[in-house]
């Protein structure tokens, strides 16, 4: 299904909290390469108070056309690669930006491309953000990921997906929201709306790198809980918006990977989480590398081999997404 939004497509990963570039209008220069549709099929709910006006800029001024970021998103995406073959598996990739931005690529990145390389079709998402006024407040991203990967499950028919094996994978802050679909699917955060929000949420294997984790002291990415908690930093919230207090035993199987030299979310995250899935009982595995930064994406800084590619496939096929 394309529409309007089809001069829009996703980013792969992006840092936490980096400073944000010049809010001019960025004019879309290269032809998307990802088909496009919207999460919701009418306004999303709970924008009664919205204001604000989505924009698109660019990272950095001067920079890079495809290198852009939304800001106020009101009408959420979700973006789509198709692998040359297809295996039937499907994974949805959640970008970072601090729960302040959503970094996207006009024509896709190299990390949908190469969970399409693999044969598993790719579906990117955009969100909304929580400080821009939404009635679910820490939720309403939530909600986007959840309504998300019951459209990309409501599509297998289709789109020749078998809906047992959808996975997630999610990148600093979206490897927060990642980790929230994939330990709070019991939870219903909106009404439902159609029969598509009849289907489940449990992604089947979960992908977290460089995640933002807890919102306590001293490990939190102090950036994201402000955005993510709006102003409400209370010890409830922050408690009950830290993914390494609440992992249930039917969390899906978990791969982490981060970086020690990490200085925009510090990698006892990833150990705060992995130590939560293993005392839960949760099939998972923890890849910290020595070297890194945030951010990184199939290759790191200068072209470094972060290896991780290597790795994740046979994780995936050991839990069933693929053979």
């Amino acid at each position: 299904m394309i529409d309007r939004r089809s001069l829009l497509a996703l980013a792969g990963a992006t840092a936490a909290s980096p400073a944000l570039a010049q809010t001019t209008q960025a004019t879309p220069a290269v032809k998307p390469s990802l088909e496009i549709q919207p999460i919701w099929p009418g306004k999303a709910p709970g924008g009664e108070k919205v204001t604000v006006k989505e924009q698109v800029i660019l990272r950095t001024p001067g920079g890079d056309p495809n290198d852009t970021a939304f800001l106020n998103i009101t009408d959420p995406v979700l973006m789509m690669r198709r692998p040359e073959k297809p295996n039937g598996a499907a994974i949805l990739m959640i970008p970072g930006g601090g729960y302040k931005r959503v970094a996207v690529s006009k024509a896709g990145g190299a990390i949908d491309k190469w969970i399409a390389d693999q044969g598993v079709t790719a579906f990117v998402m955009t969100y909304r953000l929580p400080a821009d006024g939404w009635a679910a407040g820490p939720d309403v991203a939530l909600q986007d990921a959840q309504r998300a990967i019951r459209i990309i499950r409501s599509r297998a028919g289709e789109l020749g997906l078998d809906p047992a094996r959808v996975g997630v994978m999610g990148f600093s802050a979206g490897g927060h929201l990642a980790g929230r679909l994939s330990t709070q699917f019991k939870r219903e955060t909106y009404a439902p709306i159609d029969a598509i929000d009849q289907l489940p949420t449990r992604p089947s294997v979960a992908g977290l790198f460089y995640p933002v984790v807890t919102m306590q002291a001293p490990f939190a990415h102090g950036a994201s809980m402000k955005e993510l908690l709006a102003g409400d930093a209370s010890d409830a919230r922050r408690k009950a918006a830290s993914l390494e207090l609440d992992v249930p035993a039917d969390t899906p199987p978990t791969f982490i990977a981060t970086a020690a030299d990490d200085k925009v979310v510090p990698a006892d995250n990833s150990l705060l989480l992995y130590s939560a899935l293993r005392a839960a009982g949760v099939p998972s595995e923890l890849h910290m590398f020595e070297k890194g930064g945030h951010g990184f994406g199939v290759t790191g800084p200068q072209g470094m081999d972060m290896g991780w590619p290597q790795l994740l496939p046979p994780f995936l096929r050991r839990h069933g997404l693929y053979t």
